[in-house]
């Protein structure tokens, strides 16, 4: 599935036949061994690789927050946890785990170990306040609640008839967990498509475009249970040309599996990942500008910031993020370029952690990674030199 804003392409969403994201799945699975030096403790949730469950990531009914247990007074060896996936296995590493579970539907995020209320905060004071209030009338006193962004404007009915549906999800759950053995799964999230509408299909969206009879009839029979006014929006395709070829979606696509980025001024940004972190260099290339060098280095950084952000969520770029912006003198423009960047990152529903802007033009940031980015999607690590891209002669 691909996201296009003003026809560029802006996210793309991959799922591999037979080979599907768990990122929201619970388990019930069995602790495999404890790790106290790690404050760890290895899984097992019936996939081939045991995964990964931290202390800071394991819900203690009563204790504070800021208390930091120990792990062998909490997990066992052989113990069944019911646990939530929230990052995918990458590479050699398994899944990482959770036991804070939470339901997410299209209005709200359903939290049934806690009592606390959460509203997005990319809605605004009074929308939050009202929001608020809808939410006090429909919760129950016992359970906790996320109001997502996609709830703005929503009628209290709305949100009542989300939770009650989340509720209904969680009981069966709860039944699974209790007749179940570990390792087992307690709760699959939808299929990409639905997915996809739940988590992001708004009335900002000007329509949905599906090749296929099945996802056509799939999102239309979601959309009129939670959002009856966006079902017109979604287009059976039907043309003999391809979907991702008539909107010109392939092409991009391998533009962005390349290392170098074009900008519209003549400059490049360039990317390169490796195992610690991911490296972005601007270049001004071909473009001079016809003021002063500031002012070109300023113009190319502030346009470099746009198609940065929109590779960080096209390729789903995750960890550590180094941005090598061109030096400028000017503390000023330094601050401006800062500035673009995060209000730029506003767009991206991925949580990022931005440091400022050193006097070298560096950026150092995060940004949370859950499933793999679109290299790993579409490509795999050379045979040969193991993707190091340098193949070594005999000495």
């Amino acid at each position: 599935m691909a996201v296009l804003e003003g026809g560029v392409l802006q996210e793309i969403f991959v799922s591999h036949e037979g080979r599907r994201s768990i990122v929201g799945d619970i388990y019930k699975g069995r602790v495999q061994n404890v790790l106290p030096g790690m404050e760890a403790a290895f899984v097992d949730i019936g996939h081939n690789r045991n995964a990964l469950l931290y202390v800071g990531d394991i819900f203690v009914e009563g204790s504070r927050q800021r208390e930091r247990p120990d792990i062998k007074q909490i997990l066992k060896q052989g113990q069944e946890v019911t646990v939530q996936v929230t990052k995918d296995p990458m590479g050699s590493k398994g899944a990482r785990l959770t036991t804070y579970l939470s339901l997410p539907g299209r209005y709200l995020v359903l939290l049934p170990q806690v009592s606390t209320v959460g509203i997005s905060h990319k809605l605004g004071e009074e929308e939050r306040a009202r929001l608020r209030k809808v939410v006090d009338e429909v919760r129950p006193k016992d359970v906790g609640i996320i109001v997502r962004t996609v709830a703005r404007d929503a009628e209290a009915s709305e949100l009542r008839k989300s939770l009650t549906y989340l509720n209904k999800v969680w009981r069966q759950v709860h039944r699974n967990a209790e007749r179940k053995k570990a390792p087992a799964i307690l709760y699959q999230e939808p299929e990409l498509e639905l997915k996809v509408m739940r988590d992001i299909m708004d009335a900002s969206y000007d329509r949905v475009l599906a090749d296929s009879h099945r996802s056509f009839r799939r999102i239309k029979h979601y959309l009129k249970m939670v959002a009856p006014a966006l079902v017109d929006r979604v287009v059976r395709y039907a043309d003999e040309k391809p979907v991702f070829e008539s909107m010109d979606i392939n092409r991009q696509i391998q533009d962005a599996l390349s290392r170098s980025v074009a900008l519209p001024s003549g400059g490049s940004i360039v990317i390169d990942s490796t195992e610690a972190l991911t490296a972005i260099d601007v270049n001004t290339g071909k473009y001079v500008g016809n003021k002063s060098l500031e002012e070109t280095v300023l113009r190319t950084n502030i346009e470099a910031v746009t198609e940065v952000v929109r590779q960080l969520r096209l390729r789903d770029i995750g960890g550590i993020i180094i941005i090598d912006f061109i030096d400028m003198n000017e503390a000023k423009n330094r601050r401006a370029v800062l500035k673009a960047l995060n209000q730029e990152l506003e767009k991206d529903r991925t949580k990022t952690y931005v440091v400022e802007l050193t006097k070298l033009g560096l950026v150092e940031m995060t940004r949370k990674n859950v499933s793999e980015g679109l290299i790993e999607a579409f490509g795999e690590t050379c045979p040969v030199c193991h993707g190091r891209g340098i193949v070594f002669r005999e000495p």
